[in-house]
């Protein structure tokens, strides 16, 4: 069972990571205007201590904090293969600091004192781009866990099916009857979920192009 805190998590978080107490305070006050869950840390230690990957939002890093800045803190996170979209915040805002902070992965870059409008439509692009990015996630791995069900025969039934081979040639080529290929067709459109063969197909790929990603 989920804990208190992780319960709240569920919904989108913006994570606001600034050793400037009232900066914090201040950006809570307008992000809770948004009915927005809000999660304060006064640096970039702290943060990395209590934050967990699978709750979704976004972040807000102050670009400039003793012992590790936000670029530091964001090219942490994207070592760690997070994918949580990052808001850099900065006072003392520049082109190579801007540019810096976008090659760096950041989704945005925004300069103190705020536009509260702009931060705002910032931090609600941040919350959407993170839920198609988990939402694309959870897909992959659920078409992984019907691949992984598959049988060494079934998969190969389904390679020559998405070939574009009858159950005739299925048949002839795996030296089997066609009753026992229609059998193995059966269970792989199942396992598999697929109402049609392009459907399958699409399935296979997208699974193929993931492995060969990790």
């Amino acid at each position: 069972m989920l804990s208190l805190t992780d319960q709240k998590m569920v919904a989108p978080t913006v994570f606001v990571v600034d050793d400037d107490k009232e900066m914090r305070n201040s950006l809570r006050r307008l992000l809770m205007t948004m009915h927005l869950n809000v999660e304060l840390y006064s640096s970039a230690q702290e943060f990395m201590e209590h934050y967990k990957p699978e709750w979704p939002g976004c972040i807000i890093l102050d670009m400039r904090m003793p012992r590790m800045g936000g670029l530091d803190l964001l090219a942490k996170l994207v070592e760690q293969g997070v994918s949580t979209p990052v808001i850099i915040a900065t006072g003392h805002g520049d082109v190579p600091s801007a540019v810096r902070a976008m090659k760096g992965g950041a989704f945005g870059f925004i300069e103190k004192p705020f536009d509260e409008q702009e931060l705002l439509d910032c931090v609600n692009g941040g919350i959407a781009l993170d839920h198609e990015i988990r939402q694309e996630a959870a897909r992959r791995k659920d078409i992984s866990t019907r691949m992984a069900q598959l049988t060494a025969r079934e998969l190969e039934v389904l390679e020559l099916i998405i070939s574009g081979k009858t159950n005739k040639i299925i048949a002839t080529e795996l030296n089997v009857s066609c009753k026992t290929v229609e059998a193995h067709r059966s269970r792989v459109m199942r396992k598999m979920q697929a109402d049609s063969v392009a459907n399958l197909a699409q399935l296979y790929f997208t699974s193929t192009a993931l492995s060969k990603r990790g």
